[in-house]
């Protein structure tokens, strides 16, 4: 399903209110906000619903023992998924950096830390260098602002990347 960019901001929008909501609910704890990162204005598609389950999955890992809220959204706009758990948020910054930085599908998770002021935690704040380009070398916010690649580009490489995860999942269960 095709999304508009009024769907898109209003999707952000909801998406700020909520985890409003359970930072207040949860004031002493700290907040994950999932999302996926996929291109375009197709935002819920078999590839993103793939990495989104590759990241639940990971999340699970990393944090089940400490999960004291966890809430699926599966809207058009795109999955998220908010994770209240009792770990500090540098702490948790931490963990969720090395989920993106290692996990074959790492790269196309982009989980927020949200603070205690409720804006997301900066890589830096754990030392962590920016995210760097799905196809190049470059930071990836350099990209997407100059727009250096296609989303088609962009897309074929997320779904060989994703259909290769899948294969190599699949070959393992086989095992």
């Amino acid at each position: 399903m095709t999304i508009t960019l009024d769907q898109l901001l209003a999707s952000r929008d909801r998406r700020r209110q909520r985890q409003q909501a359970l930072s207040e609910h949860f004031p002493d704890s700290t907040l994950l906000c999932l999302t996926v990162v996929m291109p375009g204005n197709e935002k819920r598609t078999d590839v993103s619903l793939a990495v989104a389950q590759a990241a639940c999955e990971a999340l699970h890992a990393a944090f089940d023992a400490t999960a004291l809220h966890w809430e699926e959204n599966d809207a058009p706009t795109g999955f998220e998924l908010y994770l209240v758990v009792s770990v500090p948020a540098l702490d948790a910054k931490q963990r969720v950096c090395t989920i993106e930085e290692t996990h074959p599908l790492g790269r196309l998770f982009d989980i927020d830390v949200i603070g205690s002021d409720g804006i997301p935690i900066p890589r830096a704040a754990v030392g962590r260098e920016e995210r760097q380009c799905l196809l190049c070398d470059r930071p990836a916010r350099f990209c997407m602002r100059n727009r250096t690649h296609t989303t088609g580009q962009l897309l074929q490489h997320i779904e060989e990347t994703v259909a290769l995860y899948l294969r190599e999942r699949a070959r393992e269960r086989d095992i």
